[in-house]
């Protein structure tokens, strides 16, 4: 059974899938450990209610908040790092050690890199009059949003859309997805 860890900003929407699809058996794995940078992350509050150790780590918490993440992966065994909304860049020390995987709300290569996130990415996407976006899994390097593309799902944007509508299709694509890409990996 693979061991996966989560790191999360925020809410954790990637979270959520993993978690459900672990538990309906839909994918050989379970969530260890949970990580957040931010003391009021509903990723952490999630972790809690389902019995999941969970750690806030970031430079209040700790003096090298990379060195405390990769501690942490290796005392838990984890195999898998999936970032969910995690808004940090990640070490090489960590890269180079575990399978990190992220998953992006657009067809990379277009709209990734640094400052595209969230709901940035589908206001460009309206703004540039994109007729198609999608969802990217991909693995973690040393560059953001350039690793190697583990699957991307496509969906073609209505006449009328919006970068609330966009954002509201993208999360529920994005759902299905991560966990098709974990099955695969």
């Amino acid at each position: 059974m693979k061991k996966i860890a989560i790191l999360a900003s925020h809410n954790g929407s990637g979270f959520d899938a993993i978690y459900q699809a672990c538990l309906q058996n839909r994918l050989n794995a379970i969530v260890t450990l949970v990580i957040s940078n931010n003391t009021n992350a509903v990723a952490l509050q999630k972790a809690q209610k389902y019995n999941i150790k969970n750690f806030l780590v970031n430079a209040k918490t700790d003096e090298n908040p990379d060195e405390r993440i990769y501690a942490l992966l290796k005392e838990h065994a984890c195999e898998y790092l999936f970032l969910s909304g995690y808004m940090k860049k990640i070490s090489s020390k960590i890269i180079n050690n575990f399978k990190v995987i992220n998953s992006h709300p657009s067809l990379l290569p277009k709209y990734g890199g640094v400052g595209m996130y969230g709901r940035l990415i589908h206001e460009a996407v309206i703004k540039n009059k994109e007729s198609i976006s999608g969802v990217t899994i991909h693995e973690v390097n040393e560059a953001y949003d350039e690793g190697k593309i583990l699957l991307q799902k496509k969906l073609r944007l209505s006449d009328d859309e919006t970068a609330q509508t966009l954002e509201s299709k993208i999360k529920e694509l994005e759902q299905v997805t991560i966990v098709e890409a974990l099955q695969n990996v």
